[in-house]
């Protein structure tokens, strides 16, 4: 996931310590932006999807393991929907299959939640 943003930062001279390009500085500031929103939006949901996903796989480890994979994949091709020039930025992240990230963080979710109700009893 990192490898996108080094390749921008070469391609879009935006060194570092920046971690976003400024417009009005930076030439093609707008441009890099998206590919480091992009790279960043991982970030912004890993943190819940770990945990998520250690709880609820000790109950439906396969689950987990499968939900894994879907949103390692959606986070990459949301990366990759985001950083497209050609598309529209409200949509861009969708377009290319970011939504399957989603499959992915939900499963977790429900398997940490299915885990939950099984210790206080209800399933």
């Amino acid at each position: 996931m990192g490898g996108p943003v080094m390749k921008a930062r070469k391609e879009f001279d935006v060194p570092y310590p920046n971690l976003y390009g400024t417009p009005g500085y930076h030439k093609k500031a707008d441009e890099f932006n998206r590919v480091q929103r992009g790279h960043q939006n991982m970030f912004e949901t890993l943190g819940t999807f770990q945990i998520a996903a250690l709880i609820g796989g000790l109950k439906h480890p396969l689950t987990c393991a499968a939900s894994g994979v879907f949103y390692c994949a959606g986070c990459f091709l949301f990366l990759k929907g985001y950083a497209d020039q050609s598309l529209d930025v409200k949509v861009a992240r969708h377009m290319k299959g970011g939504p399957i990230k989603y499959i992915g963080y939900f499963s977790a979710l429900g398997s940490c939640i299915s885990l939950s109700l099984s210790m206080l009893g209800y399933l």
